[in-house]
């Protein structure tokens, strides 16, 4: 379904844009929508719950379990301080 949108933009990049659009057999509307899906269709849909993580990282997965108290910071100051003795 098509909606009518208003846009307020310099008038000579609306000249520019309808030559260019012409030049192309295409009407400005038609490039306008198909340039806003090309951007939306770059961004993932956002979620708030959970990060996606990819199959690449995933292949690196140890199977490790940490303590959720697990302080790694101290871990390698002692991993450090045992190896430059």
């Amino acid at each position: 379904m098509d909606t009518k949108l208003t846009l307020k933009l310099d008038k000579f990049v609306i000249d520019r844009a309808k030559k260019y659009a012409s030049s192309h057999n295409r009407s400005l509307s038609r490039m306008i929508e198909s340039y806003l899906k090309s951007i939306i269709d770059k961004d993932p849909p956002e979620t708030d719950d959970e990060i996606e993580i990819s199959p690449f990282v995933k292949s690196m997965a140890t199977g490790v379990k940490l303590p959720k108290d697990f302080d790694y910071k101290k871990a390698y100051g002692d991993y450090l301080s045992e190896k430059y003795k």
